[in-house]
């Protein structure tokens, strides 16, 4: 699309605003590129006892260390990486046990002043059809995703004139005050540009959950080659601590990111770590979630086709397994990019959220179609909200709508406890229980529902035996739940 004079003035506005935060951000860059680069180099070949003894201290939810992390990394014998995916998945157990919590994502616009290389929206794609949800067709897509089942939405905006602060503020307090049938949205997180720290107070008051940015790459020189000059997103600074200035304006649950395929894959891993650390070490909370998307392709985006950093399956499983170990009180975000048969093997590595039932065209949900030119990227597994949930549960998971933390004040310095020392799964296992028992009596199949209800009585059974005091909770709430009508019970 051609920008307008009105947001070629927005655009302007903003750009000198990013400037002037360049001159005075006085944050050093936590991204050490020579030390990542020396750490990768000393650990080439890695001695396997140090591997072990690397596995074995990841078994006590320590966390890892940058010199830690390049070990995994250049760790390649078959046999110490099955080791490595088997101590993932005990610790993924250890914190969240069988948990995992769904979302579906909802785009809001497709509408952008950028023009990143790798992204179907960037604004020369003149193949891209541009639109961004008014009230009435938010709140039609909002009734279809509560009518299938979700209770948890990821709201992604584009940066743009017409998608700003005040417009995500509106839309954030619409999806909330839409009630259908026994459901509603109780937990809406954003994805959405790095904003001020007084714009993040305006979000952060209208009751968001999480505030996802990716950097997309922390390589400076790819970033600044991917994201063009005079771009409001090629300031790597502004990105750099975009969650930092959100941790300042209030909101503890922050989301990082790396989209996969820009640069060199090590050197993502190592710099996520990096960003965790750094976050932790200046607010005392790392970030609530890391997400690993691949590239994908996109309408008339030929860089998604050709990029020579693109990963392979077994690498996404060994990113997906390091950082579990190195960051294991994160949820790691697993995205329907991914094929259903991958999916399901890499659920088992390390992952603990994911979307489901997802239709990333604007307006699909509602119109029950998809269509490349309203779409960022493809997805590759299509499959319904409820078969998702029945393959899951043969998979032996609890798919999950829990929102409680959040309205529990479990969120950043106070969830961190919990999540670090493994006791979250307390919460976690009976509220993810609970939000099963609605979803099976309001929005599944007859099949979902049998092979549902089996997986309560066997959780009933062991819970029975170990915790009667909160089986004896958790089975009374479900009586209320059943009999009475009550929805959104909680521990």
């Amino acid at each position: 699309m051609v920008l307008t004079l009105s947001e070629k003035t927005w655009k302007a506005k903003r750009l000198e605003m990013i400037e002037r935060y360049e001159e005075t951000e006085t944050r050093e860059i936590f991204v050490k590129e020579e030390e990542i680069w020396r750490y990768l180099e000393e650990t080439k070949n890695p001695d396997p006892q140090e591997v072990r003894e690397i596995l074995a201290k990841a078994y006590t939810l320590a966390g890892l260390g940058p010199r830690e992390t390049a070990v995994l990394i250049n760790t390649t014998d078959p046999d110490l990486l099955e080791e490595m995916y088997d101590m993932a998945w005990k610790v993924r157990r250890k914190v969240y046990g069988n948990r995992l919590v769904l979302f579906a994502p909802l785009y809001l616009s497709s509408e952008c002043v950028n023009n990143c290389i790798y992204c179907g929206f960037r604004a020369a794609n003149k193949a891209m059809v541009r639109k961004t949800l008014n009230d009435q067709e938010i709140e039609e897509e909002v009734r279809a995703l509560i009518r299938m089942g979700h209770k948890r939405l990821l709201l992604v905006y584009g940066e743009h004139p017409n998608s700003d602060v005040d417009y995500m503020v509106r839309s954030i307090a619409r999806v909330y005050s839409i009630k259908e049938g026994p459901g509603e949205i109780r937990r809406v997180n954003v994805n959405a540009a790095p904003l001020t720290v007084e714009e993040y107070k305006e979000v952060h008051a209208v009751g968001i959950g999480t505030y996802q940015v990716f950097q997309e790459t922390y390589h400076p020189e790819t970033y600044r080659k991917v994201h063009p000059k005079g771009d409001l997103k090629h300031s790597y600074k502004w990105r750099l601590f975009a969650l930092h200035r959100a941790q300042e304006a209030g909101i503890d649950d922050v989301a990082i990111g790396v989209l996969f395929g820009l640069y060199d894959w090590r050197f993502e891993v190592m710099a996520t770590i990096y960003h965790a650390l750094d976050m932790e070490r200046e607010f005392g909370v790392g970030p609530h979630t890391v997400s690993f998307p691949r590239l994908e392709p996109a309408i008339n985006t030929p860089f998604t086709y050709k990029s020579p950093y693109r990963i392979d399956d077994a690498t996404l499983k060994k990113i997906i397994a390091i950082y579990r170990l190195a960051i294991p009180y994160t949820g790691l975000i697993l995205t329907a990019r991914e094929p259903a048969a991958l999916r399901q093997e890499l659920f088992k590595v390390g992952v603990s959220q994911t979307d489901a039932g997802s239709n990333i065209s604007l307006g699909g949900y509602s119109r029950r179609e998809r269509g490349l030119e309203m779409q960022q990227f493809l997805i590759n597994d299509e499959r319904t909200l409820d078969d998702f949930i029945y393959s899951a549960m043969q998979d032996g998971f609890i798919p999950s709508f829990c929102t409680a933390c959040y309205r529990a004040g479990r969120t950043g310095d106070n969830f961190m406890p919990f999540a670090k020392t493994g006791l979250i799964q307390n919460f976690c296992t009976p509220n993810g229980y609970l939000t099963l028992k609605e979803y099976l009596l309001d929005y599944a199949s007859e099949k979902t529902r049998q092979l549902g209800e089996q997986h309560i009585q066997e959780y009933f059974r062991e819970a029975e035996a170990k915790k009667p005091k909160m089986a004896a909770l958790v089975k009374d709430y479900m009586r209320r739940i059943e009999e009475e009508g009550e929805r959104d019970l909680y521990l």
